[in-house]
């Protein structure tokens, strides 16, 4: 499951590049040629909406496709190209009722943004990389999943090379619901794997 994050991906320090975009950012407002309210609205489109909604139709199609999951769970980059999602190497890993999968990145924050939206604070905090791996159930509670020890948890580790997504199980109660209602349960944190998709109705 760990991946092998050899190469020049990780030659620069994630802070030098937050620092440079910052600057970048500055200077776009400095000169007039884009406003702070216009720079958050695209991070917050990018975010919330842009890609986690990519990954959600994907695995509202899952749900109610067997064959398309199973090709999706062969192999994940064909898979989505299916649906538009080219240039995109994805691997997926499916939850059950005995599995529990969640995602990391050990040594930096190798993440599909354009999948699934910006990646969150936390997934590059150097706790969440270390810890998921070391004590995942712990973690995991800390985000308000509450796993039964029956559960067999598998933590993938992302790399340049291989990007990984949790394909959620399909809560109950949605048996009817189309496709686009279906992807409106899945969220960002579930195809990481630190929550459930949401249950018809809840928060």
């Amino acid at each position: 499951m760990s991946g092998n994050h050899a190469g020049g991906h990780h030659e620069e320090p994630e802070l030098h590049v937050a620092l440079r975009v910052r600057a970048l950012e500055s200077l776009l407002v400095e000169k007039g040629l884009a406003s702070s309210d216009a720079v958050d609205k695209v991070i917050s489109a990018y975010e919330q909406d842009i890609g986690p909604q990519n990954g959600a139709r994907v695995v509202a199609r899952a749900w109610v496709d067997p064959e398309f999951r199973a090709r999706l769970l062969a192999d994940g980059t064909t898979a989505i190209a299916e649906m538009g999602f080219g240039g995109v190497i994805l691997s997926v890993a499916e939850n059950t009722p005995t599995v529990h999968n969640v995602v990391v990145c050990t040594l930096c924050s190798c993440y599909p943004s354009g999948f699934l939206g910006m990646a969150p604070t936390w997934y590059k905090s150097p706790a969440y990389r270390s810890r998921v791996v070391i004590e995942p159930r712990v973690v995991l509670r800390e985000f308000g999943l509450d796993l039964d020890e029956s559960v067999e948890i598998r933590v993938w580790d992302s790399s340049a090379e291989a990007r990984y997504m949790v394909l959620p199980e399909r809560p109950a109660g949605t048996d009817g619901m189309t496709e686009t209602q279906l992807a409106g349960l899945v969220t960002r944190d579930a195809m990481i794997g630190v929550t459930r998709a949401k249950v018809p109705g809840g928060e």
